[in-house]
């Protein structure tokens, strides 16, 4: 199975100062607010989350120049933090400022 997107839109609250893989290839590591409005079972009910992301190379160098609070849309992939660790964070492949 190929299927792993996803889409979120929310506020940048946290942003790792940059570093660089091995091959020299820049990695940003930030974190997103979200808040919405969601139906579930016919239901509305409030989420709120934090999710952890990661953006690399030229995307990185963008996510870098963006100041915590903004507003942003993420489109990207879900992959485990490490080979070792069992959490989810979100590879960021395009991000809009909204």
């Amino acid at each position: 199975m190929n299927c792993n997107q996803a889409v979120i839109c929310g506020t940048i609250i946290e942003i790792a100062g940059p570093r660089y893989t091995p091959a020299g290839v820049t990695v940003a590591e930030f974190k997103v607010s979200h808040v919405s409005r969601q139906i579930e079972a016919g239901m509305a009910r409030q989420v709120e989350c934090e999710i952890f992301a990661v953006a690399l190379a030229q995307m990185a160098e963008t996510v870098i120049g963006i100041t915590a609070g903004t507003k942003v849309k993420l489109i990207g992939f879900l992959a485990k933090k490490s080979r070792m660790s069992s959490q989810l964070v979100l590879h960021v492949n395009t991000i809009d400022l909204i």
